[in-house]
């Protein structure tokens, strides 16, 4: 098992706010495997700087830019920033395929702004995703809510890392199939384990009406 870094990865709390476990899995025991999507979306990272980018005059755009957080305790790169003449500074990632119908590709985006505003002092209202797929930018506002949701899941993820214990599998959820960790996680079998404990442990319990 890894030893929890000192900052910890940005990508680590978007795998948290995917799955917990799978944020464990990869990040305190160091298991990752590669599905088509996984695939995709590394080649879509090492080709960000190749890939068609609108650039209006006088912005300039860094490519795989790092950053981090003293405050959040997180590290990791932005895929692009924009750097307005106006002083503004707008990160954008890159995702592969469609939009999601969860928060982990925003909370991602949103901890990049935190991490530049400390970096630069300066205030990072917005960003945008650009889904790959579609070819679009998809923005985001990273407004209050979206700011303490991203404080609370580094802490998150730092007590998940620090306890060296992996939690259990979401339970009936629609994610697991698209995970990458599925095999490795198994969480059909974990799920099917605790179930049956759990009908097992209800046989004998005694009613007060049986007593």
């Amino acid at each position: 098992m890894t030893e929890p870094p000192d900052k910890i990865p940005l990508s680590a709390l978007n795998q948290y706010a995917y799955c917990p476990r799978r944020c464990y899995l990869i990040h305190a025991e160091g298991e990752f495997t590669d599905n088509i999507h996984t695939q995709s979306g590394t080649l879509e990272h090492e080709r960000v700087d190749q890939l068609a980018h609108e650039i209006k005059k006088g912005v300039r755009v860094e490519f795989a830019l790092p950053v981090w957080s003293d405050r959040l305790g997180i590290s990791g790169r932005c895929d692009v920033v924009e750097f307005h003449p106006d002083g503004s500074v707008y990160p954008i990632e890159y995702k592969h395929g469609k939009r999601k119908r969860w928060l982990n590709d925003d909370l991602q985006l949103a901890a990049q702004a935190l991490c530049l505003e400390e970096m630069l002092n300066v205030s990072i209202p917005a960003g945008a995703i650009y889904h790959t797929q579609s070819k679009r930018r998809r923005e985001i506002i990273i407004d209050q809510a979206l700011r303490e949701t991203v404080a609370a899941t580094a802490l998150a993820v730092i007590a998940l890392l620090d306890s060296q214990q992996c939690p259990p599998p979401i339970e009936d959820s629609k994610r697991c199939p698209q995970c990458s960790l599925n095999e490795l996680c198994t969480p059909e079998l974990i799920n099917e384990k605790a179930r049956l404990h759990q009908l097992s442990a209800q046989l004998f319990t005694v009613t007060a009406d049986e007593a």
